[in-house]
Parts: C-alpha cells; structure tokens; sequence
C-alpha cells in the first residue's frame, strides 16, 4: 500500500458518515466549551483593569502629550488643596495625611526601594527631591496629627505642610 493509497483510507474513515454520525455528540460537547470558554475570556478582557490600564490609558496620555498617570495625581492633589479652604481642623488634619498618602503612593510608583516612608524618602536621589529634610519634618507632623487627637494645626500650619509635600511630589512627578 502506498502514502498516498494509506492518506486515501484515512480521510474516507475519518469522513464517513457512520463515524461521523457517532461522533456528533462529542463534537457538539467540545464546541459547546469552546464557545463558553471564549465568552468567559471575553467578559474577563472587558471587565477587567488591564486593557483600561495597559492600553487605554497609555494612549490616551500619549495623545495628550503628558506623563502617564499625571491628571489623577494632580485631581487627587486638588482634592488635597480644597481640604485647606474648608476652615476646619478636622479638615487640615485630613489633608496633611491625604497629602503624605499621595507622596508615599507616587515613590512607591516611581519604584523607590524601602520598608517605610523615612527609608523611600531617603532613597530619593538629592537632584529629584530637593527637600529631604522637609518633607521628614512634615512626616513627624503628620505622625503628630494622626496619633495625638489633641495635637493643634492652623490653617497656616497645614499650608506649609502641604507645600513641603507638593514641592516633594512636584521635583519627582514633574506635574
């Protein structure tokens, strides 16, 4: 028998319609999972952070000619910002911790290496961070706001405060 008599009997096999007619169950069971399969990736892409964060993103900045992840720092700043016009200690005190949140979160981004906010910070090469020594200072503050509830701010206080931390985040992020 040759390849080509031998490749014949195979497709006449495969495509009889005794064997397909036994097999139509099984084929209906696999393309069933196919599909459902399928579906379930497709819900999982679209409903999902990672194409929003991967794709959308990242090309919707790039139009916009700005840093990736630059207009949700600058709204979280701004919401920082508008705490201070509020009058209220309460209020300061919210604003000095949001503001320390928003530094720490924007090393952590950058990938400054550290366990703690004191050994990012001092990671943090002189050039890109100009004020070091401020911004330990307004952390000591910060500690002070969040673990005294009879620690005292004023308004002129919590200004300086937060201008130490947005110079800090201004000379890394650059927004």
């Amino acid at each position: 028998m040759s390849i080509k008599e031998a490749f014949d009997l195979f497709i006449s096999t495969i495509s009889s319609p005794e064997l397909q007619a036994e097999l139509f169950w099984a084929k209906a069971v696999f393309i069933f999972f196919t599909v459902a399969f399928l579906l379930t990736i497709i819900y999982f892409i679209f409903n999902s952070s990672y194409l929003r964060y991967r794709f959308f993103i990242d090309f919707q900045d790039f139009f916009n000619l700005e840093p990736v992840g630059l207009r949700k720092i600058a709204g979280r700043w701004k919401a920082v910002r508008k705490r201070i016009e509020t009058g209220s200690e309460y209020e300061y005190k919210l604003a000095i911790m949001e503001a320390e949140d928003l530094f720490n979160d924007v090393l952590i981004e950058k990938g400054f290496a550290g366990d703690s906010f004191e050994k990012r910070v001092d990671s943090v090469e002189k050039i890109q961070l100009p004020n070091p020594d401020e911004i330990l200072e307004a952390h000591k503050i910060r500690n002070f706001v969040a673990h005294d509830p009879n620690y005292k701010i004023n308004k002129e206080e919590a200004g300086k405060v937060l201008d130490v931390f947005e110079k800090g985040i201004r000379g890394i992020e650059s927004f």
